[in-house]
């Protein structure tokens, strides 16, 4: 009996010694097919499949469906997932391609421009919308005129001159003041409406103001982040110029995500964060309605503003917080975007950055935070990247990043003082 059971034994352990063998060759076949099938690009098999055609109608049938990307180092510091929208992408290098898209298309739909009739679209801006505008003006058969203020960096007035736009570059001022950037672009478009001896009509695209702004964002980057993401996000952070793509975002996302937190990364100078935190457009030297300087200095373009907006007030309750970035921070995070990922981002989305990794420090961890990344860094050598340090031996951590700015953190204390003052 003893000889039998050692026999019964032995072949139940040899057979499952074959099993366990087969098993794990069978797997090593499946998993080195796996591999070979993902690291392959083409074979001949792929001579037998239908083909689907996937061609752009021009270069507007390149614009949006951007890729949305984790950007690993944030992600790993925080204990959140930080994903960027690359919108630098888009055929225009900016979020603005969408916004000019859509103005456009409101103007011709309401009967405002028609191709090759020598109308011109005006538009008063810091740059990026100007290069959209220009692209697809040249795209559609109009001429872009831009007015944009002198303190702007370089690259971006260059760049509208290659793109055949007409620049006008004006002094830095208020928006009270009629030789204003915005203001004065406006002035332009009816001129060249009234003028008997000019081909065509001036059509002031009026991005701070146009409701197409906003629903851009709305129709096209709002739905891709909800889909990229699955249906879910925890927060979506991001700057505000125009305030559309916030405002357009927000009312897309937030029906659909009742507990999604929408913030706001607002630069210095900018009313925006004092608007959201606590109802009033005030900066530190400034109230709301009495402000006749201009912006008060910082490296950040694109972003931050000291009026209130159609487009950002169309999304303004369902902003929940808001975070004040120095320059100083944005000027770390930028470097160290491109030291930690070779992301050379522009000064915004380096904005965006901070605030994304603050909110995510503030939710804890295992949230996903979604933010905005607007345009490259090529566009910003004359200005936000000029003084910053570069070389193979940066070592920095997020930690500097986030302790760049203690200097401007203390002022913005003393900023707070102003609930008691005014009552707020």
């Amino acid at each position: 009996m003893d000889t039998l059971a050692t026999r019964q034994t032995a072949a139940l352990l040899t057979c499952g010694i074959a099993l366990g063998i087969g098993a794990t060759v069978i797997t090593q076949h499946l998993s080195a097919s796996s591999t070979s099938r993902a690291r392959r690009k083409y074979s001949h098999a792929d001579d037998e499949a239908p083909l689907e055609e996937d061609i752009r109608d021009g270069v507007e049938g390149c614009i949006g469906n951007t890729p949305l990307i984790r950007i690993r180092c944030l992600s790993e510091a925080t204990g959140c997932e930080i994903l960027g929208k690359a919108e630098f992408l888009n055929p225009g290098g900016s979020p603005k391609d969408r916004v000019a898209a859509s103005l456009i298309h409101a103007a011709e739909h309401a009967s405002l421009l028609t191709p090759h009739s020598g109308d011109g679209v005006y538009e008063g801006t810091v740059g990026s919308t100007g290069v959209s505008l220009a692209m697809l003006c040249r795209a559609r058969g109009y001429l872009a005129h831009i007015v944009m203020p002198s303190d702007q960096s370089s690259e971006k007035a260059s760049l509208l001159l290659k793109l055949g736009a007409a620049v006008q570059r004006v002094p830095p001022a208020p928006i009270v003041d009629q030789r204003q950037f915005v203001n004065a672009a406006r002035h332009a478009a009816a001129a060249h409406t009234a003028a008997a001896d000019v081909r065509g009509r001036g059509f002031f695209a009026d991005q701070f103001e146009s409701a197409a702004n906003w629903r851009a964002h709305y129709e096209g980057t709002g739905p891709e982040i909800w889909a990229q993401c699955g249906g879910r996000v925890d927060a979506f952070v991001a700057g505000a110029g125009t305030g559309g793509t916030i405002s357009g975002v927000a009312r897309f996302l937030k029906p659909r995500l009742p507990g999604l937190r929408v913030v706001l990364a607002d630069p210095p100078g900018s009313g925006l964060y004092n608007r959201v935190k606590y109802g009033v457009m005030f900066d530190v030297k400034e109230r709301e309605g009495t402000r006749r300087r201009q912006q008060v200095d910082t490296v950040v373009e694109g972003i931050g503003i000291n009026r209130v907006t159609a487009n950002f007030e169309a999304g303004r309750a369902l902003v929940d917080d808001a975070v004040r970035v120095s320059d100083a921070e944005a000027l770390a995070m930028a470097r160290y975007l491109v030291q930690e990922e070779g992301l050379f981002v522009g000064s915004s989305s380096a904005v965006n950055c901070v605030a994304a990794v603050r909110t995510a420090l503030a939710m804890g961890k295992g949230h996903r935070v979604v933010t905005v990344l607007c345009d490259s860094g090529a566009r910003h050598l004359s200005k936000f990247w000029k003084d910053v340090e570069v070389g193979a031996g940066w070592g920095m951590t997020l930690e500097d990043v986030l302790n760049a700015g203690k200097e401007e953190a203390v002022k913005g204390v003393k900023e707070g003082s102003m609930e008691k003052e005014f009552g707020l």
